[in-house]
């Protein structure tokens, strides 16, 4: 490159030479064409440096995943006895940490299910209405299928997470979660 390329020397922007320039300008003259140059080396070095800060982005995802997968199995909580729930009753619960809430429903056919609390769309808190086979989300009209927890209709996507039960001697508990975390 030569200094005498128009195209790479900056003229100031009242067209004046550098020596009729105020001082400011003489003293921190900024040759914008040669500022804004990058030569194919620092954009290779700008590449790699991004390429591998994704590379560690993903590799973290995968650990942290496995290890999520890995951790001790979920515990066996106690819900509620088999008796205190009536046909279409809800009970709220929390499982398995205080932060994750979930609701039992006993169903009109006499069986129990359970599924996370959160709207698979935007963690709304769900209403169950077992006596009209769904699950609502009010804030956007989500619907589930009290059944399945599988979608209706709506702005979910994906099914609500199912809370595995197990009923033995007139009581009820969860032993784990179908369908992801909650």
């Amino acid at each position: 490159m030569s200094a005498d390329d128009p195209e790479h020397v900056t003229v100031a922007p009242d067209g004046r030479p550098l020596e009729e320039q105020p001082v400011w300008r003489q003293e921190f003259p900024i040759d914008w064409p040669q500022s804004e140059y990058v030569s194919r080396r620092e954009f290779t070095r700008l590449l790699l440096v991004t390429s591998f800060a994704f590379v560690v982005g993903q590799t973290y995802i995968v650990v942290s995943s496995l290890l999520r997968q890995h951790q001790s199995a979920l515990p066996v909580a106690e819900i509620a006895a088999t008796n205190e729930l009536p046909i279409n009753g809800v009970k709220l619960f929390a499982y398995p940490a205080a932060k994750d809430p979930c609701v039992l429903i006993h169903l009109s056919s006499g069986e129990y299910v359970a599924y996370g609390q959160k709207c698979t769309h935007l963690s709304c808190p769900v209403i169950p209405q077992p006596e009209k086979g769904i699950i609502q989300c009010p804030c956007h009209e989500g619907k589930f299928n009290v059944t399945t927890g599988s979608v209706i209709s709506g702005p979910p996507n994906r099914p609500l997470p199912r809370i595995t039960l197990d009923v033995r001697d007139g009581r009820i508990y969860a032993t784990g979660i179908e369908g992801g975390l909650l």
